[in-house]
């Protein structure tokens, strides 16, 4: 097996696991919210785990880049260079505020959103 499969196999295991901690803090949230009495705190918790999972879902949609040009590569045979991850992530890094707006991005996209709104909602209402 060549480096590049390596790489395809490693990347993909870790890609699965920011899914398995997505859902981790997506249960920590459900758990605040049950378990924190003071509203304040709880809804501040339920924006930072927000946040925490924006991040989880931003550096797992890095993987996914890399693991797509990799698929591409095998599928044309033309030959990528393997265990370029950082390098090319560091060529296109976006710096300061483009960084804030990636994560946020990924704060509003719909399967990290859920359900956090309807959390805060209900930790308000009841």
């Amino acid at each position: 097996m060549d480096a590049l499969h390596q790489e395809w196999l490693l990347l993909q295991a870790q890609h699965e696991r920011y899914e398995g901690l997505a859902l981790g803090v997506k249960l920590a949230a459900f758990t605040a919210t049950v378990l924190v009495p003071d509203n304040t705190l709880a809804v501040a918790l339920l924006a930072l785990l927000w946040l925490q999972e924006a991040v989880l879902k931003t550096f797992q949609g890095r993987l996914g880049d890399r693991l797509l040009a990799i698929e591409a590569s095998l599928r044309s045979g033309e030959g990528a260079v393997p265990m370029q991850l950082q390098s090319d992530w560091l060529a296109s890094r976006p710096r300061g505020a483009g960084l804030v707006a990636e994560y946020l991005k990924s704060a509003l996209r719909p399967t990290v959103a859920l359900p956090y709104p309807v959390l805060m909602a209900l930790v308000l209402v009841v």
